[in-house]
């Protein structure tokens, strides 16, 4: 016989846990720098299609690409006004 146990989280407790993670990835570069070098990496990317043929996921790329930028842009918001 088996038996597992479920450990619940409250909400305070993960959204602590989600500001750690942001913070660890932010301690190497600005806000602003995050969003450079993902306009560089999603350039290249583009640059790469004519190489790699016809992508039908190129639009989910974009999308996932632009929340990825208003997210840093959020983040360096908040930066700058706390």
């Amino acid at each position: 016989m088996t038996t597992s146990s479920t450990t619940f989280e409250s909400s305070d407790s993960r959204l602590l846990a989600y500001g750690r993670e942001v913070n660890a990835l932010l301690s190497s570069d600005s806000a602003d720098g995050m969003a450079d070098e993902l306009w560089t990496m999603f350039s290249g990317y583009m640059l790469a299609q004519k190489e790699l043929g016809h992508c039908p996921e190129i639009a989910n790329t974009f999308f996932t690409f632009k929340d990825l930028l208003l997210f840093f842009e959020k983040i360096e918001r908040i930066r700058s006004a706390g």
